[in-house]
Order: C-alpha cells, then structure tokens, then sequence
C-alpha cells in the first residue's frame, strides 16, 4: 500500500516541480527584467513559491516512511528527459507540456541547462537505498509475513545436534593416547 501510496505522490511530486519551479523562476525573471527587488511583495512570494516547491522535494526525498518511488519516478523521468535531449533535442522539446504558456518557457530552459538532469540525478538516489524499500517497522506492507514464511525467506534454520564435550580418554578422543 505504501508504494502505490508513493506513486501517486510522485504524480504530486511532478506536478510541484513543473509548476512550483517554473513559477518561481518566471516571476524571479519577470523581477530581473524589471529591476525589482527581491524584497518586493512579488520578489518574496516567488522566493517562498521555491522554497515551499523545494521543502517538499527535500521532505519526500528524505523521509524513510515515503516510498522511494515518490522521488524516484519523476526523478528517472527527469534523466530520460535530459538523455533523450541528448539524443533528440528536438523531440524532447516538444514534449513540453503547455507550450504556449511561460512554465513551458522555463521548464525548457531548466532541461537545455542541465538542471533538471542535476535534480533528477539527486532525486533517483533512494531507490538504491534498500531500507527505503521496506516500512518503518521493518515488515514489508506488500507481502504478509505468511507469503514470506511459504516462499521459505523466513524458514526457521535447521536444529543442529549438540556436539558432546570430549572427555579425556572417552569415546570422544579416540585414537589419542597418553598425556598431551
């Protein structure tokens, strides 16, 4: 349940990162362009539109009880984003979603830039983290401790039989004789 929790959250995760980062960085540019100060009431509403976009980003990148397929999916997108880019600029390019509008303009220069393949690279890192694939409690929510038990994961080891202590000159050392 976790994971499928997790999956829609990337869907969250993605949706954040298109809009939350191309609004601010438009307003920012729309300030620069101007010559308004970062301490304007727009200035601060686009710093705290990033800010609020990256506590997210860092809370799901970070917390052991989301499922690394939160960060982890929009995060292999962002690569094979930036790799098709690479490949085939301009079919990348037109995969834009809301061309016409400015958070495509943005979007488009965070992937010529390489930012979002730098975001990408950092937001794929806890699906290589094997604790991060379990719960807190250290159970799997996926499978019942019963499935795993039947598939022989959490099979009691074999009782081994107690080795009976030697004693000198019995049956336990035999072929030795004499004092050692």
């Amino acid at each position: 349940m976790r994971h499928l929790i997790g999956f829609f959250l990337a869907i969250a995760v993605a949706a954040a990162l298109f809009f939350g980062v191309t609004s601010g960085l438009t307003q920012l540019a729309s300030l620069a362009a101007h010559g308004t100060s970062l301490l304007a009431a727009t200035g601060v509403i686009a710093l705290s539109v990033l800010a609020a976009t990256g506590l997210f980003l860092g809370i799901v990148i970070a917390v052991r009880a989301v499922s690394p397929l939160a960060p982890g999916l929009p995060g292999l997108v962002l690569l094979a984003w930036s790799a098709l880019l690479a490949v085939r600029a301009h079919q990348a390019l037109r995969w834009i979603p809301l061309q016409g509008h400015s958070f495509a303009a943005e979007f488009r220069t965070l992937l010529v830039s390489g930012m979002l393949a730098l975001l990408g690279a950092a937001m794929v890192v806890p699906l290589f983290i094997p604790g991060r694939w379990r719960s807190a409690h250290g159970q799997d929510d996926e499978i019942p401790e019963s499935g795993l038990a039947a598939t022989g994961l959490l099979a009691e080891p074999a009782p081994t039989t107690p080795i009976a202590p030697a004693v000198p000159g019995g049956a336990g050392q035999a072929g030795l004789s004499g004092p050692l």
